[in-house]
């Protein structure tokens, strides 16, 4: 290994999980990152919504750091952010644009955008919304890593001019997420928050399979659901579950379901972290299908795709328990061998030791002197 990195992201959030996917992801990369012997700091933007719903004030594999403005992130980290051997923004940052230029004018080693959300960037900078990226901005990355594969990439290098994109897809902690022995209590589960794009699917791959199924229980983990969704009496719900509550969520469910949101069925290539996390805990997966999805999947084998609700009333009333653990086993190993926190790691720190430092401001940068 070359010597170790000094890493600083800029993301929407690492201390709280409440209706954002985004902690979740960043929570799995930094550690494998700090397990490969990395420095990282975390800048967190303190708002309200996320400061009354923190689940992780104190992690063990990096410095989290909260700033309430871009004046006051300037201030007290300028030297910190020019200083690093790699500086990561991501998307859905606060005041994205605006944070973007001024870390642009420190002059970073080395600067890199972090896409969780690459099929809605790519859609709302095709149509001239600008929210926390600017389309005349992506040139400026040395390195782009997208949540979404494929066709994606020649995407973000011919339409939008990034330098260099590359794949970054979501992981699991395989040291958090396993099966806890829990006793099985629903037959089919699903852990999302409410999206009006996912809602059909949710009604059509759940809903409609647990009217046909009244004697089999169901459970339903995330929140923003609006009031007036009518559940099916044999739905359980649930509010939010923490990250920590994840695996004995997973552990109790027969299946579990996985819902893509619209614009990443579009893109393809965009797998959702609760395909890994529920391998990894060895609960089966029903999925709704998108390009791709057989190059981390095989359909039949490993993941149960389901166009309707008689798919998933098939698989929930037809499927042998020998046929759900040999689908159970195929995921699982997939999973341990390409998709482990460890491994995208690892992905991520070779990406940005290919690319040469920046020298000519860092280094004044880092010795000018700021308020504290």
């Amino acid at each position: 290994m070359n010597r170790p990195l000094d890493i600083v992201v800029l993301g929407l959030s690492l201390s709280s999980s409440w209706g954002n996917g985004h902690a979740t992801t960043y929570r799995a990369l930094l550690r494998g990152v700090h397990a490969a012997g990395h420095k990282v700091t975390f800048l967190e933007r303190d708002v309200p919504w996320y400061a009354r719903h923190r689940d992780l004030v104190a992690p063990d594999f990096c410095d989290l750091v909260l700033y309430r403005s871009i004046d006051e992130l300037l201030a007290r980290h300028a030297g910190t952010l020019a200083g690093a051997d790699a500086v990561v923004i991501g998307s859905y940052v606060p005041e994205g644009v605006k944070l973007i230029d001024a870390v642009v004018d420190l002059a970073p080693k080395r600067l890199c955008f972090y896409d969780i959300d690459t099929p809605v960037t790519l859609s709302k900078l095709a149509g001239g919304d600008e929210e926390y990226l600017a389309r005349r901005q992506v040139p400026l990355f040395d390195l782009y890593f997208s949540f979404s594969g494929g066709r994606t990439l020649d995407r973000l290098r011919g339409e939008f001019a990034a330098r260099r994109p590359v794949a970054l897809y979501c992981a699991v902690d395989l040291d958090l997420y396993r099966n806890t022995g829990a006793p099985r209590e629903w037959d089919l589960g699903y852990l999302g928050t409410f999206s009006r794009d996912r809602q059909p699917t949710l009604e059509r791959l759940l809903f409609e399979p647990a009217r046909q199924l009244p004697e089999m229980r169901f459970v339903v983990a995330g929140p923003s659901y609006p009031a007036d969704i009518r559940w099916p009496e044999n739905v359980v719900r649930i509010e939010h579950l923490a990250p920590s509550e994840h695996a004995e969520f997973y552990s109790r469910q027969r299946f579990t379901l996985n819902i893509t949101r619209a614009d990443m069925v579009a893109a393809g290539w965009s797998p959702s972290v609760r395909l890994f996390e529920a391998a990894a805990c060895r609960t089966p997966l029903i999925s709704d299908w998108w390009e791709g999805i057989d190059s981390f999947y095989p359909p039949g084998e490993a993941v149960v795709i389901a166009q309707d609700s008689r798919d998933v009333v098939v698989a929930l009333t037809h499927l042998t328990e020998q046929q759900r653990q040999a689908y159970v086993d195929c995921a699982h190993q997939r999973v341990v061998q390409a998709h482990s926190a460890a491994a995208r790691a690892t992905t991520f720190v070779e990406a940005i030791e290919t690319v040469a430092p920046k020298t000519n401001l860092a280094t004044r940068h880092s010795e000018r002197r700021f308020p504290v």
